[in-house]
């Protein structure tokens, strides 16, 4: 129903504009589009190379002849892989169509130097830095070290993969059934004991424990396996 709606709207626009006294898109408009893509991804992504690919329109759409066009781009577009810009015409017969395009940027980041199992910290010495096509992940690539500290990715990586920003997981630092330290602190005192971590948790956030009695706490997790009690 979709698709047989759209061929009736190209068909009616179709030949509205050549009621018009239509004409297909002027040749300049892929030169028009190409130069307005290329000043805003300098704009917004500098010193990085890219490259640009400018699609056709629909063969069905048939614009009717406009002294002045223009290019914009579309509320929350992002001219990143594949995207699509607006071509207008800003006076009478005031027609708007969307015009498909490639956006492939170029840059530095971190790859993987070796297999990478998921959910394992990633440390320098598990990834190189190389240049790659940084559009092919929409939410981005870690391009720094600091990026990667204290934490994982949530799926495996191969051999010169990039490191997808959302994959990034912060790193446990108390796992369930782990062997804890517990460590009280008072008022001029700090005592610990052993115990054993009864659920996961990140560091800062709060997590409940066993100690050898039986008896269950709850504290502040840290690095190095410690949980913290305040008394």
């Amino acid at each position: 129903m979709k698709s047989c709606f759209l061929s009736l709207l190209l068909v009616l626009l179709g030949a509205a504009a050549r009621g018009a006294g239509a004409a297909d898109a002027p040749p300049e408009a892929a030169q028009q589009v190409r130069q307005f893509v290329a000043t805003e991804v300098a704009r917004a992504y500098p010193g990085l190379r890219s490259e640009i690919a400018v699609g056709d329109l629909d063969a069905r759409l048939h614009l009717a002849p406009c002294a002045s066009t223009e290019v914009y781009l579309r509320p929350g577009a992002r001219l990143w892989g594949r995207s699509f810009v607006g071509y207008r015409c800003t006076q009478r017969p005031y027609w708007s169509v969307s015009v498909p395009v490639t956006v492939r940027v170029f840059g530095k980041a971190l790859v993987a130097a070796r297999p990478l199992p998921a959910l394992q910290a990633i440390s320098s010495t598990d990834v190189r830095l190389e240049e790659i096509e940084l559009s092919r992940e929409p939410a981005g690539v870690a391009a720094e070290i600091a990026q990667l500290e204290d934490r994982q990715c949530s799926r495996s990586l191969d051999v010169g993969m990039a490191i997808p920003l959302n994959c990034l997981r912060t790193v446990p630092v108390v796992d369930q059934g782990d062997a804890v330290k517990l460590v009280g602190m008072g008022s001029g005192f700090t005592i610990s004991t052993d115990a054993t971590a009864l659920a996961t948790a990140m560091a800062g956030e709060t997590v409940r424990v066993r100690v050898e009695s039986g008896r269950t706490l709850s504290g502040i997790a840290r690095k190095g396996r410690i949980v913290e009690v305040g008394f």
